[in-house]
């Protein structure tokens, strides 16, 4: 259990007779996940301590509503966060993708926090017909590094497409603007919000059907001192929840344009 004053503090309490601590009840999560994912989660341009997001926002809004106080921090890059909730040092990731090699260390959260379908981005002018995954064969392609789709779609696409893996989103879409590539594979919202950001928004489209539809999941670390069956059954009651809420449409809209607002905005030194 972990409460917000320190050890000392427990220790001191404990001694005291007649009080009882309440069990089973954590009152703050220490939380972390890709700094670089615009709308789900980046790295706050005012404070790069911090977490931003609509999976920060959604996380906040149910954890408000068990009455837990979350901190959500910067961790390094996705590896170095993996490797900080797997340690415990921190609670739990909020973009987890559900791979079966982390079960090991980490409680996924079911349902999802949000989905994250990813489409076929073409430019406007394209010709490429598409209605199905196996249409893009033999079609060359483009889709960031950093993208986390799901190990079935990830298995398909080494053995059955043609796809140039670039550092970023960004390079991605370039390619895909200057003719290199036919079509990329990005998320709905992060290819939106990176289209938005470039001023590609007029000359590219993204197809309806999704060619992935990966999770972005909650995930308990087993080391976590907060993991315990309460918490990860409040937790799966607000997620099965959350869909109908209407809440997540919102936060993704909402971030899609404070992303965009930030990188319209003058380059200034971070407040610490």
């Amino acid at each position: 259990m972990r409460q917000v004053f320190g050890w000392s503090t427990l220790l001191g309490l404990a001694l005291l007779p007649g009080l009882s601590l309440a069990a089973g009840k954590c009152e703050r999560l220490v939380v972390t996940g890709s700094p670089d994912a615009p709308p789900y989660l980046w790295q706050d341009p005012e404070n790069p301590k911090k977490l931003i997001g609509a999976s920060a926002d959604l996380l906040q809004h149910v954890a408000g509503q068990m009455g837990i106080k979350v901190d959500l921090l910067y961790a390094g890059k996705r590896s170095q966060a993996l490797d900080e909730v797997r340690s415990g040092r921190m609670d739990m990731l909020a973009d987890a993708p559900l791979t079966v090699t982390e079960l090991e260390s980490l409680d996924y959260i079911h349902p999802p926090l949000l989905e994250n379908d990813y489409l076929v981005w073409t430019r406007k002018d394209s010709a490429l017909v598409y209605n199905q995954a196996a249409d893009l064969h033999g079609h060359s392609g483009a889709v960031s590094e950093k993208s986390r789709m799901t190990s079935e779609f990830a298995s398909f696409a080494e053995q059955q497409l043609t796809l140039v893996r670039t550092p970023n989103l960004t390079q991605a879409l370039q390619k895909l603007l200057l003719g290199e590539v036919e079509f990329v594979l990005a998320g709905r919202y992060s290819g939106l919000a990176a289209a938005q950001s470039l001023s590609m928004a007029n000359d590219l489209i993204a197809r309806d059907q999704p060619i992935d539809k990966p999770g972005l999941f909650l995930a308990v670390s087993h080391n976590s001192a907060c993991n315990d069956p309460w918490l990860r059954g409040q937790l799966t009651k607000k997620m099965t929840e959350l869909p109908a809420s209407g809440l997540a449409e919102a936060a993704l809209q909402r971030n899609i344009e404070r992303w965009k607002s930030q990188q319209q905005q003058p380059v200034s030194t971070p407040k610490q």
